[in-house]
């Protein structure tokens, strides 16, 4: 059976969502919890959420955000580590770039981690930051692409 795409739209789905991106951010790439919840953390409107399930566990999470009035910002994107290199990356952003377009967004936008850059590019981002910045302590640069 192939990953399913969950729109989180209860409490559980965001503690799923939440849990994926503790053990990613939080534990393995040591960014301050409090840096990594924020404001958009909630299930609203303004915020969409997303969950990648394999079989019967969540493997996989992002969430997008209104960055203007044209463009969706993907951001939170995380897969816990025994998925990686299985295709769930491209599988979750390709679920959010169409979650984007059905809201009738023409761009997005993402601050990619320096070292996922080239796994950005290859989904057809472009990087449109000057420089690397720094973002929880970890280099990042705003990559940007046409839905």
């Amino acid at each position: 059976m192939p990953a399913e795409i969950v729109y989180v739209t209860t409490p559980e789905q965001l503690e799923h969502a939440l849990d994926i991106r503790q053990e990613v951010f939080v534990k393995e790439q040591n960014v301050p919890a409090d840096l990594e919840i924020d404001e958009y953390d909630v299930i609203s409107d303004n915020v969409h959420h997303i969950l990648l399930q394999d079989k019967d566990q969540y493997v996989a999470t992002g969430r997008i955000i209104y960055y203007n009035s044209d463009t969706a910002k993907m951001q939170r994107i995380a897969v816990r580590r025994e998925f990686r290199t299985h295709g769930f990356g491209r599988i979750l952003l390709m679920a959010m770039e169409e979650r984007a377009r059905e809201l009738g967004l023409a761009y997005s936008i993402l601050d990619a981690q320096c070292q996922a850059e080239q796994f950005y590019a290859k989904q057809g981002y472009e990087v449109i930051s000057k420089e690397p910045f720094d973002d929880a302590g970890i280099p990042h640069v705003r990559m940007k692409k046409t839905l």
